[in-house]
């Protein structure tokens, strides 16, 4: 990985101004809080963080542009994003029976633990199987989407991506904030972000999870009841080998080591990495977290990664 790229936890302590020390204090900053919505603008006190240097890519305001200026592809969009729904309904049933069969073998007392523990392997592997599935049914659904609407050629899309890599250029940075990890995860593609990033990348929370090969969303407490982690979608794929998980121990049951370990051992090889609050990871040259970083073990264990 020839990037330079650090994780951080959320940012409601700022850390992320200690990170851009080394670098030239006039060189401009770029920023992305696209996941911040109609809220995007509003980013003095990370301007203020980055010493009034920071240039905000404005991604969702593009967006809103695109939509505004070139009505007949916002339409073709908002089809395709009712068809990505309906792949995610289905998806989400499945997945549902798949996790509560997992959860269901990992919680019995068998007398028998070398029987237990292959099924509780079958009934992971089933979980991997659906997940595989849907994304492959995403991916291919966006390839059919671009393939018959081509954005690159699109006169209003063209535009903003070729100011977007105008910007990008003549920064050595990019800082990636949080946010609604969709939204953010859509403006990144739509803009071709992921091919022009600068040598240093920066990202917390929304901004972690959309640098990953795929983006996982997880909640274990929601209004409706108890959530199951989904594969949303693919990342930018910056990030290989990890599966970020901000506010971590705010989202999801960590004091129920089956379903952590469910969740360590379903997107193994990848490591589920904890990126709470405080948190700084700068990762190593091959893509790897320092030994310190927290990850979730196959026994459901929050563990530092040296003694993994």
């Amino acid at each position: 990985m020839s990037r330079a790229v650090t994780l951080l936890g959320p940012q409601r302590r700022p850390s992320v101004q200690h990170v851009l020390r080394d670098l030239d204090p006039d060189a401009p900053v770029a920023t992305v809080t696209a996941g911040w919505l109609d809220r995007e603008p509003d980013d003095a006190e990370l301007q203020g963080l980055l010493g009034g240097r920071a240039l905000n890519l404005g991604l969702h305001g593009r967006w809103l542009d695109v939509h505004e200026r070139d009505p007949e592809y916002a339409n073709a969009e908002r089809d395709h994003d009712t068809a990505l729904g309906e792949l995610r309904t289905m998806y989400l049933s499945r997945l549902d029976h798949a996790l509560h069969a997992a959860y269901g073998v990992g919680q019995a007392r068998e007398s028998r633990p070398r029987n237990s523990q292959a099924a509780l392997d079958d009934a992971i592997e089933v979980i991997r199987l659906v997940d595989r599935q849907h994304l492959a049914r995403v991916r291919d659904a966006q390839r059919a989407f671009d393939a018959a609407w081509r954005p690159q050629e699109r006169p209003v899309l063209a535009e903003h991506r070729d100011e977007v890599r105008q910007v990008l250029a003549r920064t050595p940075a990019v800082v990636l904030a949080g946010g609604h990890v969709g939204e953010l995860v859509r403006v990144l593609h739509l803009f071709d972000v992921g091919r022009h990033l600068p040598d240093v990348v920066i990202a917390w929370s929304a901004g972690a999870m959309a640098l990953s090969e795929r983006v996982v969303l997880f909640h274990d407490f929601v209004p409706h009841g108890v959530a199951g982690t989904e594969v949303y979608s693919e990342g930018l794929g910056v990030v290989r080998g990890l599966v970020p998980l901000p506010h971590m121990r705010r989202r999801l049951r960590v004091n129920d080591p089956v379903r952590m370990s469910v969740l360590a051992r379903r997107f193994a090889p990848a490591r589920c990495i904890v990126l709470d609050d405080g948190v700084r990871l700068p990762l190593a040259g091959d893509g790897q977290p320092p030994a310190q970083a927290r990850v979730l073990d196959s026994d459901g264990q929050v563990t530092e990664v040296g003694a993994a």
